[in-house]
């Protein structure tokens, strides 16, 4: 799980496989007592303080550099012209149209990725063309 407090500039990041029932218990907790989103209240970053939760900083507008984001969109362009007609349909869909992108292609995203995480270090952050 990721779990992005874009407003506060903070990031929770763990997969939630990984996190311990105390940790599951506060990220619950704090979605039940601010009400609303936990992206949008300032009442978090408190919340977190106060509950010893620990983050990371994290620019709030930072680019996603995860190489899955670029797999998802081959697997959406591959998809354009799918018209499934269930739920069922879209799964098998998606499996297959996944199944049908190259290994040599996840490698070659993979490969690619110092020059996007340069680009970040070297705009400490900001917005990059990647």
């Amino acid at each position: 799980m990721v779990s992005q407090f874009g407003s506060l500039g903070y990031t929770i990041m763990r997969k939630t496989a990984d996190q311990t029932v105390v940790q599951k218990t506060i990220i619950d907790t704090l979605h039940k007592e601010a009400g609303f989103p936990a992206h949008t209240a300032k009442i978090t970053k408190s919340w977190l303080n106060d509950h010893g939760v620990g983050v990371l900083d994290w620019p709030s507008n930072s680019p996603d550099l995860n190489p899955i984001e670029n797999l998802w969109g081959i697997v959406k362009r591959k998809m354009r012209n799918k018209r499934p007609k269930n739920a069922d349909e879209l799964k098998a869909t998606v499996k297959e149209t996944w199944a049908s992108i190259p290994p040599q292609q996840c490698h070659k995203l993979i490969t690619s990725m110092p020059r996007p995480i340069e680009a970040v270090i070297k705009a400490k952050g900001a917005p990059t063309k990647y």
